[in-house]
């Protein structure tokens, strides 16, 4: 298995996978001159990708997963969940998603591909998470939420239930939210408020 990326997001995903005892890292692939290796394992500068290779992207911005996603499509794209998270009946999670410790995710929720749910997030019933998401860690998300592809939410978010944010969107740390967020939207605050819009060059 091949990591891409060499931040500090990549040492969380190489201790989920050494956790749990899910694949041997090849290497880590990261264009920063200054890595030579983390936690023991090589990084390297670039690599021709077989078909039957499996790589992780281990970045936390969600346009740059989708972009290396997109470019490398031909690789196989494991699903990673920490042993210690909560995962309940009928989850269903796409490929390059990672579940970390402590997170937990209620029945009946769906997660796209290549989605982040961080440290301790909480997403609850009947949650629809769209592609390239990230959840940060301690977000609560509460049952029938929406979140669009590429969206955001901040450490320690709450979004109440039925709430509709749309894609792109940024929702700041700590923000309460209790309406519908339109796409690109940035909200801050108790109770969210639009600052301003992300630009739209997903």
């Amino acid at each position: 298995m091949y990591l891409f990326g060499g931040s500090g997001h990549c040492k969380v995903i190489i201790d989920i996978i050494k956790n749990n005892n899910l694949y041997e890292i090849t290497s880590i692939i990261d264009d920063n001159p200054i890595l030579d290796k983390i936690f023991g394992i090589d990084v390297v500068r670039r690599i021709k990708f077989n078909d039957d290779d499996t790589l992780f992207i281990a970045i936390g911005d969600n346009k740059i997963r989708k972009k290396i996603s997109s470019k490398h499509s031909n690789v196989k794209y494991p699903i990673l969940i920490h042993s210690n998270a909560i995962m309940g009946i009928n989850v269903s999670i796409a490929h390059g998603t990672v579940i970390m410790a402590g997170a937990i995710v209620n029945p009946d929720t769906r997660i796209g591909k290549q989605c982040i749910i961080n440290t301790g997030a909480i997403i609850e019933h009947d949650n629809l998470i769209d592609d390239f998401v990230h959840i940060s860690p301690n977000a609560a998300l509460a049952g029938n939420v929406n979140v669009g592809e590429g969206t955001q939410i901040g450490i320690g978010a709450c979004v109440i239930q039925g709430v509709k944010i749309g894609k792109w969107c940024t929702i700041g740390a700590g923000s309460v939210i209790l309406r519908d967020v339109p796409d690109y939207a940035v909200v801050v605050g108790n109770p969210g408020r639009i600052i301003k819009y992300n630009q739209k060059n997903e």
